[in-house]
C-alpha cells in the first residue's frame, strides 16, 4: 500500500502542534513505559500498523520486554503488568473505543485510574490517549505503513 500523502509535508503547523503534545507527554510525570503501552495498545484497536511498529521498537530500545510488548493485547490475562498500567490501558481501550458502549468510559475505569495516577499524571495520560488515537487516524487515513514518516 502506498502513502497517499505526506501529511508532516503539507500540513507542517498541524504537524509541529501534534509534535508538541508528545513533547508534552514526554515531559510529564506520566511513566515512559506506561506511555508506549498505551500508545501500542490503541494502536492495535485502531489496526494502525504504522504506530504499532514504531511503538513496539521504540518500547524494546527503551528496555521493555518481549513478553509485555507481545501481551499488551491480551494484558487482561496476562501477569507482566502493574496494577497502574492494567488501569491506564483499561481507561485505553475505553476511550479508544468511545462507541462500543453506552457509558463509553464508566466510574469504575476512570475511578481504579484515578487510583494510581494524581490528577496531573491522569491529565497526562488522558492528553496520551487522545494523542495516539490522532496520530492513528492520520496514518490509517493516508495509508502510511510501518517505516514511512507521518
Amino acid at each position: 500500500m502506498m502513502t497517499r500523502i505526506q501529511v508532516s509535508e503539507l500540513a507542517p503547523e498541524a504537524y509541529r502542534a501534534m509534535s508538541g503534545l508528545e513533547r508534552f507527554l514526554h515531559g510529564s510525570d506520566l511513566p515512559p513505559a506506561t506511555l508506549e503501552l498505551v500508545k501500542l495498545r490503541a494502536s492495535q484497536i485502531n489496526g494502525c500498523a504504522f504506530c504499532v511498529h514504531m511503538h513496539s521498537r521504540d518500547a524494546k530500545k527503551a528496555g521493555e520486554t518481549d513478553e509485555r510488548l507481545w501481551s499488551v493485547a491480551a494484558w487482561r490475562e496476562a501477569p507482566f503488568y502493574t496494577e497502574a498500567e492494567r488501569a491506564a490501558l483499561a481507561l485505553t481501550e475505553a476511550a479508544t473505543r468511545l462507541s462500543d458502549r453506552p457509558d463509553p468510559v464508566p466510574d469504575e475505569i476512570w475511578d481504579e485510574a484515578a487510583k494510581h495516577y494524581d490528577d496531573t499524571t491522569l491529565a497526562a495520560l488522558v492528553v496520551a490517549i487522545a494523542t495516539i488515537n490522532a496520530w492513528n487516524r492520520i496514518a490509517v487515513t493516508t495509508h502510511t505503513g510501518p517505516g514511512a514518516h507521518v
